[in-house]
């Protein structure tokens, strides 16, 4: 009886609660005042209605509410598919839906990297960063997308089940893709089939309900405009992204990119096998989450929830100093502070520049620190092996 009554006690499931009842709470006062939010969910409902319509989600979203800006859908059909779930609610409830998401799945991705006594603390701490604050007043799925990929590789390690829930999530968004290759990397081989598998399955599920879409998605839609012309803005904090505010367009620019993808690759891949061979699959995890993070063409700051869990390791392990000084990094302040649109970017001086790639420097740091202390990957005591769920 004591310990059941411990358990409903429990700090971190309290505060759960509650972020999740407020969010209720605003969805529905939001929706009776026609309030505008949740600029994402709006444009994920809109691809939903195209769908259900006959419409192509890769046309102009017809829609879309007259609050929200004309954003194009650019997510695989099957996600389109999915979003369909949204149409039976208004604009602001298909927001509070997603939303009362975000706290649960908060909880659950963090939960494998933190001490049980600093979990509450640093789940009211995340919805001050930026990248946790800014994907539930958007109305993304990045907290949602980022908890199936720890349950994946840490709660269904070792089931049937494991790798399906990252190969679904992969066809939603194609970033998680990379979390394949982490599963071959850490010699999980038949959870990386299973993902593979799962991505084709969901994929040619969507192909056979959207034939004409999917054939416009992957020819010409993955290609977005709209990437392409926002790719140096501040918001995108990826290296395609800072290359864009610094490099001349053209030939010099690709090779920039090209040669930092290919050597992120290999240098990732060798951190996560030291890691994994260590017994260290917490950090080897979040060695393959930055590396998206600095590959992918757009990485938005809203993107970057996984410093989530990485302050939860650093904490876990003492480094409460650099816990601080990351987490104030990424409140938001170093995007709003500098220049951005239009082109601003182009023009900002040294300092600008310090502050205004932040969060890349923050991934890029991490990764040179790993390289140059061994003991960061192979001296760790039966402590700081990987935590399950059910611990």
């Amino acid at each position: 009886m004591d310990r059941s009554r411990g358990r409903l006690a429990d700090p971190a499931l309290i505060i759960v609660g509650g972020a999740m009842t407020v969010f209720a709470a605003v969805a529905i006062v939001w929706w009776l005042s026609d309030t505008p939010l949740g600029v994402d969910s709006a444009v994920y409902r809109a691809g939903g209605f195209a769908v259900v319509h006959g419409e192509s989600p890769y046309s102009p979203l017809l829609a879309l509410p007259g609050w929200a800006p004309e954003l194009p859908f650019t997510y695989p059909p099957f996600a389109a598919l999915l979003f369909t779930s949204l149409t039976a609610l208004p604009s602001q409830l298909s927001w509070g839906l997603l939303t009362l998401a975000a706290a649960p799945s908060l909880y659950c991705a963090v939960r494998p990297f933190a001490d049980r006594a600093h979990l509450p603390l640093l789940l009211i701490g995340a919805f001050a960063l930026q990248p946790v604050w800014q994907t539930i007043g958007l109305g993304q799925v990045n907290l949602v997308l980022m908890a199936a990929v720890v349950a994946d590789i840490f709660l269904l390690r070792g089931s049937r089940w494991s790798g399906i829930t990252i190969g679904i999530v992969a066809a939603v968004k194609l970033i998680p893709l990379i979390f394949i290759v982490h599963l071959l990397v850490v010699r999980r081989t038949a959870d990386a089939a299973r993902a593979l598998t799962a991505f084709l399955c969901a994929s040619a599920f969507a192909a056979a309900v959207l034939p004409s879409d999917s054939v416009r998605y992957w020819t010409s839609a993955i290609f977005n405009d709209h990437f392409a012309e926002m790719k140096g803005w501040v918001g995108n904090q990826s290296w395609q992204g800072f290359v864009a505010r610094t490099v001349p367009e053209g030939r010099p620019a690709t090779v920039v990119i090209l040669v930092f993808a290919v050597v992120c690759s290999v240098v990732a891949i060798w951190l996560v096998h030291r890691l994994h061979r260590a017994g260290d699959d917490r950090a080897a995890l979040l060695v393959t989450a930055g590396c998206s993070l600095l590959i992918s063409p757009i990485s938005w700051t809203h993107h970057w929830v996984w410093v989530v869990p990485a302050l939860a390791l650093l904490a876990a392990r003492g480094h409460r100093g650099v816990v601080v000084a990351v987490a104030v990094l990424f409140t938001g302040w170093t995007v709003a502070v500098v220049p951005g649109g239009g082109g601003a970017e182009r023009d900002w001086n040294l300092t600008e520049a310090i502050i205004g790639n932040a969060y890349l420097t923050v991934a890029l740091v991490g990764g040179l620190v790993c390289l140059s202390r061994s003991r960061c990957i192979t001296t760790y005591t039966a402590e700081d092996k990987v935590k399950t769920y059910i611990s």
